[in-house]
């Protein structure tokens, strides 16, 4: 391999310290780390140093918390370093042009979509939910557009029925480490040609809220299997039933019309709850009642069978 690069790594969730480890155990030298200021966190509002700072710490990698880079003092820190390269995975903050342009090869980032599809904040999320068969990582050229660089890499994974937010977020942190320490080695000795975007394919990943994660039954049971699978484990799909709000944590999609308005219970299994759509039946396999842990609906028939009723209404 030629001379190992001189690194800043920038990112701050779980999915970015996964690609960190993966960057620290690679010939390539981590200089620095940047990652977001420490929030508040938990019911004491105690603030709390994101996965990216923790594993900085633990390697004794030095660490910078800017809030943004709008002040002179956070570039000539940055400049102070001479990075050969920048590498930005999920970091929170937006670049800025002069940020782009200090590394002698730029900045590099790791995205969890095969883009042009799913620019922006939620590509996992927004891919499941939508029904995509396949997702993926790309390695980009960062520009001064969102998700907008040219393509340096690109790994792909099938997404299954069974997939979950989750499930799909830690299979693209493996994959997105793997890519990453490929480009890298290709970046190192010049053996690497960057691909334009189609933005014409573009599509857009909007930042995930909790007002959309409640179900709206007049949708196709597929689309809402889809729903509850992509906001599994944030924000999670919720209904109401009468005054209780109920979390939706597993559910299956089936061809049988509901002849009922949707959101009635049509029928009463043993480990399920049969549910009128918009088209098809959605059957509810795992529910979370207020204050109480998740179960399957077994277990909550088990107990609460009388709030569950044929011709009970979600809404």
């Amino acid at each position: 391999m030629s001379t190992p690069l001189n690194i800043v790594f920038a990112g701050t969730p779980e999915f970015a310290a996964t690609i960190l480890q993966a960057v620290v155990q690679s010939p390539h030298q981590v200089q620095a780390c940047y990652t977001q200021p420490d929030r508040p966190a938990g019911r004491g509002r105690k603030l709390t140093p994101g996965p990216v700072k923790a594993m900085a710490l633990e390697q004794a990698i030095p660490l910078y918390q800017p809030l943004n880079f709008k002040q002179p003092e956070a570039l000539a820190e940055l400049a102070a370093l001479q990075p050969d390269l920048m590498v930005v995975v999920a970091y929170g903050l937006i670049l800025p042009s002069k940020v782009l342009e200090i590394p002698r090869l730029g900045c590099v980032n790791v995205h969890a979509s095969l883009l042009p599809r799913w620019r922006g904040a939620a590509p996992i999320q927004r891919a499941i939910a939508a029904g995509d068969r396949e997702t993926g990582v790309t390695i980009m050229q960062m520009d001064a557009g969102l998700d907008t660089g040219p393509m340096l890499l690109t790994r792909s994974t099938p997404i299954t029925p069974e997939d979950t937010g989750g499930s799909v977020h830690d299979r693209l942190a493996q994959l997105g480490a793997e890519a990453i320490v490929e480009a890298l080695d290709h970046l190192a000795s010049g053996k690497i040609q960057p691909q334009p975007q189609d933005d014409s394919q573009a599509t857009y990943a909007h930042k995930l809220s909790k007002e959309e994660a409640r179900l709206d039954w007049r949708q196709p049971a597929r689309a809402l299997a889809d729903q509850v699978r992509a906001f599994d484990p944030w924000p999670v799909a919720h209904t109401q039933l009468g005054q209780h709000k109920l979390r939706v944590w597993r559910a299956q999609a089936l061809d049988e019309p509901g002849n009922a308005e949707p959101g009635t219970v049509l029928a009463v299994h043993k480990d399920s709850l049969d549910v009128a759509t918009g088209a098809g039946t959605l059957r509810l396999l795992e529910l979370q009642l207020p204050g109480a842990k998740r179960l399957p609906v077994a277990a909550i028939l088990n107990a609460r069978a009388d709030w569950f009723p044929v011709g009970a209404r979600f809404h």
